[in-house]
């Protein structure tokens, strides 16, 4: 049997590009849930620190990723050069999700990989947090 996949939760700190009820309310279903997972405060800011944790998460394995745009979340893993496996990583994406269905897909044993095949491309204008726009 394999185990089910890891789940790591994006806090979005400093962008702040969640809405702050969807991020909260996810958080607060974690927790109260007893499954295990991880929490970051902010992925783009682990990316820019090419935080040797992203590596980490991204070999350890199949992975559901509460964040934002599936695009730039690989992007962002991708610049840290730690990429996650496109056959084992779905991202659930709180800017267009509600957390009710965020955590419907967390909470389910099955893995819906949803990364986008192909190169690593950079994220559109509105993928990125405000203030953060690729030069």
């Amino acid at each position: 049997m394999t185990p089910p996949p890891r789940i790591l939760y994006c806090h979005c700190a400093y962008a702040q590009v969640v809405p702050k009820e969807v991020k909260e309310a996810v958080l607060k279903k974690l927790c109260e849930s007893g499954v295990a997972f991880d929490a970051v405060a902010d992925l783009c800011e682990m990316s820019a620190r090419r935080d040797p944790s992203l590596k980490r998460l991204a070999e350890a394995g199949a992975v559901k990723i509460a964040a934002c745009y599936p695009r730039a979340v690989k992007w962002l893993f991708h610049a840290a050069q730690a990429d996650l496996p496109v056959d084992a990583t779905e991202v659930l994406n709180m800017r267009v999700q509600n957390a009710d269905d965020v955590c419907a897909a967390l909470f389910n044993p099955e893995l819906k990989p949803n990364l986008p095949t192909g190169k690593s491309t950079e994220p559109t204008a509105a993928e990125w947090p405000k203030g953060e726009v690729a030069a």
